[in-house]
């Protein structure tokens, strides 16, 4: 093979690995919002599908023309840490509000590709009106005008709203802005991730807080892995083929999508897979073939990208307050640890440092500070939280822990 054939390869390789931790860090992307993301996946969008389907079951979708790439990422799995984050301010989580309005703006946009911000809160009101669960919009309110408003943004970040005239902030200050969308019905179709549409479940509105797990199960179930498909199902009545089909896929899925897989947090079948010669050939290949760094322990495995191109967020960053809050706690976690000394520790290094952390100088700023340290560490699997208020760490702890503190202004 000549210097230039190796040379497109390697060029080649380099391409569909950064395709995939694109995709990984954001599962839909538009030619819009990222014209260079999309343009790479769109040229490697066959070998880049493939790692996904062989490795996790997942399906890529890429439209050209209407100029979206959409990874379906199908896993039940109850995750709080990635809210749908308001584009205001603060960033703040999407409360249950929110969530609804969200749900039934999106199947309000169905009905027609051009639409007024006027007009689609009109067609808001009537459904919730008629729905005996959901409350009722009431576009008279400034709260619930933006709580509306907070759902539009977050879909035309998506790409599934664009304003033609006019900007939905306006609509916060007055019920009478004018706003004018277009709707691109194709992509809103494509954001459902669920295999069973939620719908089809058929199960009283009374019982869906008692049965939530369960229901999150049914709106998952892949028919390629059997009727029966979950961890606890009954492995009689599946065959070989898709019971290792679904052992690959759920520890696959579980390695690039969590910063840690504790091998504790696996069940024993799921334990035997990885560490069989074909489970570990294929972790070293995914790893590979997806440009990571497979960094393995006696209680686990984690996938380092060293681009950090896979993920919306990173860890150690000195960039925010409460991740550096939560460096520094480990030195304070080599053992258990309650949160009160977590708290006496994080006021000592307040005072130490009189300038640092400013926004966290109120009445409840320690009390804040170890709260948004400590939700950091349970995100990236480093510690855990019990309900008599210790806090355990956990072993990929280790990694991160520092031995000195200094600043630009010490020696």
């Amino acid at each position: 093979m000549s210097e230039l054939a190796n040379q497109l390869v390697i060029a080649e390789r380099e391409e569909v690995s950064r395709g995939i931790r694109q995709l990984l860090a954001s599962p839909l992307v538009t030619e819009p919002s990222a014209p260079d993301a999309f343009d790479l996946i769109r040229r490697r969008h066959e070998p880049i599908a493939k790692w996904f389907d062989y490795y996790c079951g997942w399906t890529l979708i890429v439209e050209p023309r209407l100029g979206y790439a959409r990874l379906v990422k199908v896993r039940p799995a109850l995750d709080p840490s990635r809210p749908a984050r308001r584009h205001r301010s603060g960033k703040a989580p999407f409360d249950r509000r929110r969530y609804v309005l969200l749900c039934v703006i999106a199947a309000e946009l169905f009905a027609t590709p051009v639409t007024t911000i006027g007009l689609l809160a009109d067609r808001v009101k009537a459904a919730t009106a008629a729905d005996p669960v959901v409350e009722s919009f009431d576009s008279a309110s400034r709260s619930e005008r933006m709580a509306f408003v907070d759902a539009l943004r977050l879909l035309e970040s998506f790409g599934v709203l664009d304003a033609l005239d006019g900007a939905a902030d306006s609509y916060v200050d007055s019920a009478a802005a004018k706003v004018l969308y277009r709707v691109d019905s194709t992509l809103l179709l494509r954001l459902l991730a669920a295999p069973v549409g939620p719908s089809q479940l058929a199960v009283p509105i009374e019982e869906v807080p008692l049965r939530f797990v369960d229901l999150l199960e049914g709106v998952s179930r892949e028919r390629r892995y059997g009727l029966s498909s979950g961890r606890y199902a009954d492995r009689t009545v599946v065959s070989d083929v898709q019971r290792n089909l679904w052992l690959r896929h759920t520890i696959f899925r579980r390695l690039i999508d969590d910063p840690v897989l504790y091998f504790d947090d696996l069940s024993a079948e799921e334990r035997a897979y990885l560490s069989s010669p074909t489970g570990r050939q294929l972790l070293r290949r995914a790893t590979d073939q997806g440009g990571f760094v497979l960094e393995e322990r006696a209680e686990g495995v984690l996938l380092v990208d060293v681009d950090a191109i896979a993920t919306d967020t990173k860890f150690p960053d000195d960039a925010a307050t409460a991740k550096v809050a939560a460096l520094l706690l480990l030195d304070e976690l080599a053992a258990p640890a309650t949160v009160e000394r977590l708290r006496r520790s994080v006021a000592a290094l307040l005072e130490r440092f009189p300038r640092w952390a400013r926004t966290y100088r109120g009445e409840d700023g320690v009390r804040e500070l170890v709260d948004d340290a400590l939700a950091t560490l349970a995100a990236f699997g480093l510690v855990r939280r019990t309900d008599a208020g210790l806090v355990i760490p956990l072993p990929a702890a280790d990694r991160y822990r520092v031995a000195d503190i200094r600043t630009s202004g010490e020696s």
